[in-house]
């Protein structure tokens, strides 16, 4: 078996899409090894079909943290066999880069993000000058590469001429899973259930205004599953009298129980805004777990995601982010019931094309193309 080691800077926890890509090339050939970092509230791992190691460093965030993760991380990746090395984002690229080029080995890059692009560093201009050097430096050497959409993968090509793959962010199918009942999950079962989930739940990202809707909405109320930089703010705005009843906050959650409770619902909100070019051309996963639970989906009009709404017509748009407008679209579709029909039928229909059994093809054509000279990745 050829040996790939795969790298994060998350606990392994709950990234899903690097959990089902170590699982796709496990099962077709290879050894996986996933590395990552430990943090003092990480949770216990449970089995995998691939092998798993987290590192414990001194630091959790900024400066000290990206660099002691990736000496860290280097000197793993140096004592450690491996045919192929496979970096996740920009942030565990250096390390993985110099390795490769130390050893002799083939180097792989998944950029789950236009990562320059995010908003956490716009005006931080050290830090993103910084990270753009690196990626400059680094990306033109780089012979194998994908991304999660299209536009992402656009990007990269004019900045860098470089031809990236296209492997999207899309769940498992869930046909055939029983879901639990509002009352076993301890759900109202008397109003309409709006949900928002995700790990990223941070500026600009529409939760704000979402919250700020209810106060607008009768007999509906909002789920909110997941983490993320405003969930704080969030809880104390649901403080208020007009709202207080209104919002149910899960918190992070194992991701079966999560599309449990979002299975509940009757629309799924994505209310990114086009404040940079990292959400601007985002293709968030939650719209693919709403698809697969057949809930109807409610966004912002942005590029990659209008073109998967307006492609399997399976919910609308919001054309602003101001409270008033929200709460009326949702009103809309929430009242709508030959509409909600129509998309839960439409999602039912989605969901048997937008699945990871369908886009791991893509995934197992790159690495054919990767790993011809080791040896071809079996499909199956």
């Amino acid at each position: 078996m050829k040996k790939i080691i795969v790298s994060v800077t998350n606990d392994l926890s709950t990234d899903q899409r690097v959990d089902r890509v170590c699982n796709t090339l496990q099962r077709n050939g290879f050894e996986v090894l996933l590395v990552g970092r430990e943090l003092k509230n990480s949770k216990a791992l449970h089995l995998r079909a691939y092998q798993t190691h987290r590192m414990k460093l001194w630091f959790e965030k900024g400066f000290l943290f990206y660099a002691s993760f990736n000496i860290s991380l280097f000197f793993f990746l140096l004592f450690a066999k491996a045919d192929v090395l496979l970096a996740n984002d920009l942030d565990t690229l250096p390390a993985n880069f110099i390795c490769s080029k130390i050893k002799s080995q083939t180097l792989v890059y998944d950029s789950h993000e236009y990562f320059t692009g995010v908003p956490e560093i716009q005006d931080r201009v050290f830090v993103k000058k910084t990270w753009k050097a690196i990626e400059r430096f680094i990306l033109p050497k780089i012979k194998y590469a994908y991304t999660v959409n299209e536009s992402i993968a656009k990007l990269y090509k004019d900045e860098y001429s470089i031809d990236f793959g296209v492997v999207r962010n899309i769940p498992l199918k869930r046909s055939g899973v029983k879901t639990k009942t509002r009352k076993e999950l301890g759900l109202p079962e008397d109003k309409k259930i709006i949900v928002l989930q995700g790990s990223g739940i941070n500026v600009d990202r529409g939760g704000e205004e979402a919250v700020q809707a209810m106060e607008f909405l009768d007999n509906a109320v909002l789920l909110i599953i997941g983490s993320g930089d405003v969930i704080d703010d969030l809880k104390k705005m649901s403080n208020k009298p007009e709202i207080k009843n209104k919002i149910i906050f899960k918190g992070k959650l194992p991701y079966a129980e999560m599309l449990e409770f979002t299975a509940n619902a009757n629309v799924g909100i994505s209310f990114d805004k086009d404040t940079n070019i990292n959400y601007r051309f985002s293709l968030p996963n939650k719209i693919f777990d709403y698809i697969q639970c057949g809930v109807p989906v409610l966004a912002s009009r942005l590029p990659e995601i209008e073109k998967v709404i307006t492609t399997y017509h399976v919910g609308g748009f919001i054309e602003m982010h101001e409270p008033k407008h929200i709460a009326a679209k949702l009103n809309e579709m929430l009242s709508d019931s030959q509409k909600q029909s129509e998309w839960k039928k439409n999602c039912a229909e989605a969901a048997t094309v937008l699945n990871w059994e369908n886009e791991e093809k893509e995934l197992i054509k790159i690495y054919n193309q990767v790993l011809s000279p080791l040896g071809r990745v079996r499909e199956g």
